[in-house]
């Protein structure tokens, strides 16, 4: 009898701990499942026909015609499956209107045109996309410069691509920030990896600890988003020569989620027709985020500095 009151003892016990245990391990396992999928989708983005591994050219546009075509005296050079002569795109004083040759068939945003302005991307627009068979073309501004940027479905790139690395999750790095709101957003130097500066919008700056210090970066906004351009202790070792890209929501009675294992690289890791903005030095974390995107390529890279 003594025995079976132990035991019953021993029994409901065990009942009572099961949540107590279970719940941290099941949250853990939902949360690296949440990333996962994200890390998925990233992924898959990347690999889609407008992904940045489709960017196979940008060319600067000049004033007046810029012809286009896969013959080698075209100003914009398309791949030698394209037709050798296919029109221009006219480029005056900020706005480029598409002239295509007798007999071309070609689209914009889905329909056939001869001739039409195009709107290029921006804050309060969408670019316009012309495409002609498997290659897609349009008009982007950077620093005062307009070019076309091409991409290509069929392109090296995309065919070769052979997946992301990432660290492994580690919810350590999901970490509660500090935002304080600047009293007007402050303009703030971002420079490209052409060179090019461009003045951005920082609406405040967030602070954070990690390893018993305390970090401060400084975001620009994008599509409802708060943006952040940083470098750590890990650039040019095992993450992006450059620096990575880190996305969060808009703030929250004054707290921001940095998840830094959603920290990735910028386009420039996948094409070198990119334009992508540098990390500015108030961004310079004096920490290692081994944590999100390892550098594409490193593997191959490493192999050709030892051959």
């Amino acid at each position: 009898m003594r025995l079976l009151k132990k035991l019953t003892a021993s029994l409901i016990i065990a009942m009572l701990l099961v949540p107590i245990f279970s719940t941290p391990i099941a949250a853990q396992n939902s949360y690296e499942a949440t990333i996962k999928a994200w890390r998925d989708k990233r992924e898959q983005e990347l690999r889609s026909d407008t992904g940045w591994l489709t960017v196979t050219g940008l060319f600067w546009l000049q004033e007046g015609a810029n012809s286009v075509g896969s013959a080698p005296a075209n100003h914009i050079l398309l791949p030698a499956t394209a037709l050798a002569k296919v029109g221009a795109f006219i480029f005056r004083n900020g706005k480029t209107v598409l002239r295509v040759e007798k007999g071309v068939t070609v689209l914009v945003n889905d329909k056939p045109v001869t001739e039409t302005e195009l709107k290029f991307g921006g804050k309060d627009q969408k670019p316009d996309i012309v495409t002609l068979g498997d290659l897609s073309l349009q008009v982007i501004k950077r620093g005062g410069r307009y070019g076309v940027r091409l991409k290509d479905k069929n392109s090296r790139e995309r065919r070769e691509f052979t997946g992301l690395r990432w660290f492994p999750v580690a919810e350590s790095y999901r970490l509660t920030a500090t935002y304080v709101a600047y009293p007007q957003p402050k303009e703030i130097e971002i420079v490209n990896i052409l060179g090019q500066v461009e003045k951005m919008a920082s609406p405040g700056y967030v602070t954070f600890t990690l390893n018993g210090k305390e970090h401060r970066l400084e975001p620009v906004t994008e599509e409802q988003q708060l943006f952040f351009i940083f470098r750590d202790l890990t650039s040019n070792k095992t993450t992006y020569p450059a620096g990575r890209f880190l996305y969060s929501d808009l703030p929250q009675n004054g707290k921001v989620i940095l998840d830094f294992n959603q920290a990735i690289n910028p386009p420039c890791a996948f094409t070198e027709f990119a334009t992508c903005p540098l990390p500015p030095p108030q961004n310079w974390l004096k920490v290692a985020i081994e944590a999100g995107e390892l550098a594409y390529h490193t593997e191959k890279a490493a192999k050709n500095r030892q051959d």
